[in-house]
């Protein structure tokens, strides 16, 4: 097996970690939120691009999920 996908395993299991710290510590505000999202982007981008090999796809599909997830996160920061 590949290290760097043990690498990216390691590294979403510590994100999901933080995030569960930060959902429990801190109140709800923008700033949690926005915390939150933020690592969710994150694991989001490295699922996408590393286990389901979207890094070999096409810069045009790269470009457009990266984008619609940049306007999704938005939209939910500014409705909270």
């Amino acid at each position: 097996m590949k290290k760097s996908l043990l690498y990216s395993y390691g590294f979403l299991i510590f994100l999901t970690l933080i995030t569960a710290l930060v959902s429990n510590s801190i109140i709800m505000s923008t700033f949690a939120v926005s915390l939150i999202m933020l690592f969710s982007a994150v694991k989001f981008l490295l699922v996408a691009f590393q286990f389901m090999e979207l890094k070999k796809a096409n810069s045009f599909w790269k470009m457009s999920l990266s984008l619609i997830l940049g306007l999704m996160i938005l939209l939910i920061i500014f409705i909270v």
